[in-house]
């Protein structure tokens, strides 16, 4: 788990830069497919832009994983601009790299909350910073940046080495306001009997979601999957003996809010482990959460 986690969180890919992140899931999926119960075919291509799908058998459901983070882009002399909505505090400390070198800086919030970076030498304006990558795992506990959604890939990754009918979306722009998923949907109902999504990505600790009760399964955020396929997917998880919690929210969104709008008869539900300090250099999730996570996908990906 560690190795693999390290991996993934020391990719800089921000919304817009998902390349690096899809580069890596092709040579992690070329090394790694052999072992697997079913080699999956590899969709991808410019017709895909950044994007990846991943087809095992006769798929009846997709899992939607976001490869992108949260993120800054360098603006004129130093200052900077959110990508999606990082939390930002003075001292916390960016990475990344422009026509002079790697960048190892510090961000800078001023009294009136705008942002800056503090650095010896102007950065190249458009040039992208992320947190600097910094794993600390205990026998409860993984911390680190983008556990959203470098989680919810390794989710993906995990199910896929016993998954024998399905599909894995490894999408795009999702922390930014999304707009891969219209396109990925659309290939996807057009070309495959695919009529479920799960999304798989990480939630809030909240008032009713808490650390080591299990994998959260959203009833709702600010969009409302529909209660037919809800109901479904609570009575398997009912039936499966892993831990699992229910959220209900007003807020937040995810890919699931792209297959609700899309025009085709694809249902949707969120389902992810909670993570502590979202959006910060320091997203805290409990493993026993992780652990019934991958459990869960792995059971509903045969049973729904």
């Amino acid at each position: 788990m560690v190795e693999l986690l390290k991996e993934l969180i020391k990719i800089h890919a921000p919304s817009g830069s998902e390349f690096r992140m899809k580069e890596f899931l092709l040579q992690y999926v070329n090394s790694n497919a052999s072992s697997w119960r079913v080699k999956p075919q590899i969709i991808q291509g410019n017709h895909l832009q950044d994007n990846l799908i991943l087809v095992f058998g006769e798929p009846r459901t997709a899992i939607f994983a976001h490869m992108d983070s949260v993120g800054f882009t360098v603006r004129y002399q130093n200052q900077l601009v959110p990508i999606g909505g990082p939390e930002a505090k003075d001292g916390f400390v960016l990475v990344g790299e422009d026509s002079l070198g790697p960048i190892r800086c510090k961000l800078k919030v001023d009294e009136d909350s705008h942002l800056f970076y503090d650095f010896g030498r102007a950065i190249d304006r458009g040039t992208t910073l992320t947190w600097e990558p910094e794993l600390k795992m205990n026998d409860d506990f993984i911390e680190a940046p983008y556990m959203d959604n470098r989680l919810g890939i390794y989710n993906a990754l995990k199910v896929a080495e016993t998954l024998e009918n399905g599909m894995i979306v490894f999408s795009s722009y999702e922390e930014h306001g999304g707009g891969s998923v219209p396109l990925l949907i659309k290939y996807i109902a057009e070309n495959y009997s695919v009529r479920q999504a799960l999304i798989s990505d990480i939630t809030w600790v909240t008032e009713g979601v808490e650390h080591g009760k299990g994998v959260a399964i959203s009833m709702r955020d600010r969009n409302i999957p529909r209660k037919k396929f809800l109901d479904k997917v609570i009575q398997l998880a009912d039936e499966s003996g892993i831990p699992y919690q229910l959220e209900v929210e007003s807020g937040g969104s995810s890919d699931g809010r792209e297959v609700h709008f899309s025009p085709y008869p694809i249902d949707w539900l969120f389902m992810g482990a909670p993570e502590d300090h979202v959006h910060s250099p320091s997203e805290k999730v409990h493993i026993e959460d992780l652990h019934a996570m991958i459990a869960m996908y792995q059971y509903l990906m045969e049973k729904l």
